[in-house]
């Protein structure tokens, strides 16, 4: 399965056009990561544990997405968008949406 952001996919012709197809993923964030994000912020440096999380969530709302597209005959999925945001009490949950359009190409 192709994922892309652009709207056409460079030397192949869109034969048909499925429809919107979005994935959706929400990972809780633990207390221990927060705490050591904490001290990142206060020392410097990258939280690399909230970065995992990020990219987890990332791959199973874009997985999510993929599997539906597949479900209705596409290879491709084109002009991808990705939205992140926090929700919960506190923002201690992170949502990570991916959502596209559904097409086969030859």
């Amino acid at each position: 399965m192709l994922l892309t952001t652009t709207n056409s996919i460079e030397g192949k012709t869109i034969a048909t056009y499925y429809g919107i197809v979005s994935g959706e993923t929400i990972i809780g964030a633990n207390i221990f990561k927060d705490i050591f994000a904490g001290i990142r912020d206060i020392i410097g440096g990258r939280a690399s544990s909230y970065e995992k999380v990020l990219r987890q969530a990332k791959e199973a709302a874009l997985s999510e997405m993929s599997e539906q597209a597949q479900k209705m005959g596409a290879n491709a999925v084109i002009g991808i968008d990705l939205d992140y945001e926090t929700v919960g009490s506190n923002g201690s949950m992170l949502m990570v949406t991916a959502c596209g359009t559904a097409v086969f190409y030859q």
